[in-house]
């Protein structure tokens, strides 16, 4: 039998896959990367409150409810279910996730995906990284049920809010504007609630989602190791940091990093495997920050010149080429000190594994 101790849950966009699939299917239509942009600076506006409350926004708003607020969009320009799946057809694993997750599954581990993005996207990449639908999290989405509960109207107030949401540049000017459209005027149209539409697994949803696993296996938060990068991410980053567990930011942002217990800045995954190799072979949690400790220490001391620390410890065939070592940073221990320096590493790695897609939250 699988131990039921060996479970481990990654993000999808980001971690096992470079492309931000909703920033790629609004790029189907016209100035659909610029009216995502601003959604998604919306979605950050709200999640961080940086511009104070908003009373007419459901408080049932989340991080990454950003896939809920583009729905209507992309239901006015008549996208469908197929052009997102074609657009998803388009995109690429990061590079040694496929093999991570291959030796993963060797292991007996249980692996699961949690992710924000759109069942069809989810579905396709996880196909490619052999991970069976049964274990993932993610939000559903029909389009053809959505449009057929539009009519013209609607479809009028939408495309001529579009217009007017591409010309705001200003952060207050574009809360106001986006408050009043998406909970008042959207809610008065045929297209109804916008979070009732689509529910997006982002934010309190992922910890959720890990629970529910939790429970599954009769195992505590802490026993699980969750891998995230964005401000999607934080609160199940979080919940396992506080629960002691090992919950790991990957090329993350300045929205995941301070969440998460482990930093992990590399361009291969599966460097990843330099932790769940020491969990199997019989080392407790605390160990595993050790040798956390230990690589942060020797990494530019002594790495290049003595490959033995790394033999001893990593079991994949990353030892024969170590031009670009990874960062492993305890986050843990830096708890209430600054993390600027983190933070700068990991947006150099995002930047080159993610692209366009690393400047959004």
């Amino acid at each position: 039998m699988i131990s039921a101790k060996k479970i481990i849950c990654f993000d999808l966009e980001g971690p096992l896959s470079p492309q931000d699939n909703a920033y790629d299917v609004m790029s189907e239509i016209p100035n659909g990367r610029d009216l995502f942009e601003k959604i998604s600076r919306y979605d950050d506006l709200l999640t961080l409150k940086m511009l104070g409350p908003s009373p007419n926004v459901d408080d049932r708003y989340e991080a990454g409810d950003t896939l809920a607020l583009i729905v209507p969009f992309l239901s006015a320009h008549n996208l469908s279910n197929l052009d997102i799946s074609r657009v998803s057809k388009r995109s690429i694993v990061v590079p040694g996730a496929k093999e991570l997750i291959s030796t993963l599954f060797k292991e007996r581990w249980n692996v699961f995906v949690i992710s924000t993005s759109y069942e069809w996207h989810a579905y396709n990449i996880c196909n490619v990284l052999g991970i069976p639908q049964d274990n993932i999290f993610c939000t559903r989405l029909d389009l053809s049920v959505i449009k057929k509960s539009m009519d013209n109207d609607t479809r009028r107030l939408i495309l001529d809010a579009e217009k007017d949401i591409l010309k705001i540049n200003d952060d207050r000017e574009l809360k106001q504007f986006l408050d009043a459209f998406f909970f008042e005027d959207l809610p008065k149209s045929s297209y109804g609630n916008v979070l009732d539409k689509v529910k997006v697994i982002g934010g309190q949803k992922k910890l959720d989602a890990i629970i529910s696993i939790s429970d599954k296996f009769n195992v505590s938060l802490g026993d699980i190791i969750a891998i995230g990068d964005s401000i999607t991410d934080y609160k199940m980053l979080g919940g396992i940091k506080r629960e002691q567990g090992i919950s790991v930011v990957f090329n993350g942002n300045e929205y995941a990093i301070p969440y998460a217990s482990i930093g992990l800045a590399t361009l291969d995954m599966r460097w990843l495997h330099l932790i769940t190799s020491c969990i199997d072979r019989g080392s407790s949690f605390e160990d595993v920050f050790r040798l956390v400790d230990l690589w942060e220490a020797h990494r530019f001391s002594g790495l290049n010149s003595d490959l033995k620390f790394i033999k001893d410890n990593l079991s994949t065939d990353l030892t024969s080429n170590l031009e670009d070592l990874p960062f492993f940073h305890n986050i843990l221990k830096r708890e209430g000190r600054p993390l600027d320096d983190i933070i700068t590493v990991h947006k150099r790695y995002r930047g080159l594994i993610r692209g366009a897609a690393a400047k959004l939250g």
